[in-house]
């Protein structure tokens, strides 16, 4: 037998699937998932709290301090800002809503809460993983510049932050429009895309969605960074007592930002296509509740890299007594940046020769 829902095809099969979204588009909260015990809500709902309060913490303390300090205010440092800016917007208008509910055991916020809650966490989130690989490229295209960055253009800074909350929106309205849908996953105590729906309809956004919002994303700024390092490293062997100790710096940064990307989101992304195309009944509540819990965890450990590895925002002071502040890298500092900048430029000219 064949189901008509908004004008697709979906199996008989799927449409018990969609029992438990029937209960929230009534208004009334689905009950606890059976594979979850009351401990098991309590145990996510611990990690949700945590997750809500230090993200709130460390991301607002990276507002403060740009706010703060005005030398911040650099085009490539904008981009940093707007992560900041959707990882506490999750934090605030999204995490809530799935504490709540695992403490209650179920969700509580009815239909228009559920798919508030997908539409929300989907949008920062890709805004956040798109303002990651942008940030790793315009890095990357700062050190091909062969004049000095103008610290006061922020047109390209705009249009790349701008783009950002677009190209979410390209992604996460769809499912409003009848291209997927918003609904319960997991414990039944969040909402996100329904990954198990087996329609075409479904399917398609599922690879869609992997492709171009987690997948591109990961791959340009593997591409960046490991571009960089091929600099870095054609810079050492030019000069090996300037370049050395920067080169191992820049080393530890990348493999930490790729490494917690895809610890943080690569998890859920996989998970996802196991539902889309694995056998029913494969990913159980709780497989599929780590990697929500994963993702979300990005905005507790985004602030704390960048700012772990940008000396502009550790020693904001030194940028207010540096008259040439350029952030080419988030390691180099202003007393360095124009030996520096002559030795890249060298090994630069270098490099592209010998390709």
């Amino acid at each position: 037998m064949v189901v008509y829902i908004w004008s697709l095809n979906i199996s008989h099969k799927d449409s018990s699937e969609l029992n438990q979204s029937a209960n929230v588009s009534s208004g009334d909260p689905p009950g606890s998932h059976p594979g979850v015990s009351r401990t098991g809500h309590t145990v996510i709902a611990v990690c949700l709290g945590f997750i809500l309060v230090f993200g709130c913490l460390n991301n607002l303390f990276v507002l403060l301090i740009f706010a703060r300090f005005r030398s911040l205010w650099t085009p490539i440092n904008l981009i940093l800002l707007n992560i900041s800016v959707s990882d506490v917007l999750v934090c605030l208008l999204g995490t809530p809503f799935s504490f709540a509910s695992s403490l209650y055991g179920k969700w509580i916020f009815g239909q228009h809460g559920c798919k508030w809650y997908g539409f929300a966490n989907s949008l920062f989130g890709i805004v956040s993983l798109m303002s990651l690989s942008i940030l790793s490229y315009e890095r990357y295209t700062a050190i091909l510049r062969p004049t000095k960055a103008d610290s006061s253009d922020f047109r390209r800074a705009w249009l790349c932050v701008t783009g950002s909350w677009l190209y979410s929106l390209v992604w996460t309205l769809p499912p409003f429009l009848g291209w997927s849908s918003y609904g319960p996953e997991g414990a039944g105590t969040s909402c996100s895309v329904q990954w198990q729906l087996r329609s075409t309809s479904s399917v398609s956004y599922v690879v869609c969605l992997f492709i171009f919002c987690l997948f591109l994303p990961l791959m340009l700024m593997i591409f960046s960074y490991g571009k960089i390092l091929l600099i870095i490293k054609g810079v050492t062997k030019i000069n090996l007592l300037t370049a050395q100790r920067r080169e191992n710096h820049i080393l530890l940064m990348i493999v930490t930002m790729v490494s917690c990307y895809l610890f943080c989101w690569m998890p859920y992304g996989v998970v996802a296509l196991l539902a889309t195309f694995g056998r029913r009944g494969l990913i159980t509540p709780i497989i599929s509740v780590v990697p929500s819990v994963l993702a979300k965890s990005s905005t507790v450990v985004n602030p704390v890299i960048y700012v772990l590895f940008n000396n502009q925002v550790r020693n904001p002071h030194r940028g207010l007594r540096c008259k040439k502040h350029i952030d080419l890298l988030p390691v180099l500092n202003c007393s360095m940046e124009q030996r520096q900048r002559e030795d890249i430029k060298l090994f630069s000219k270098k490099l592209y020769e010998n390709d």
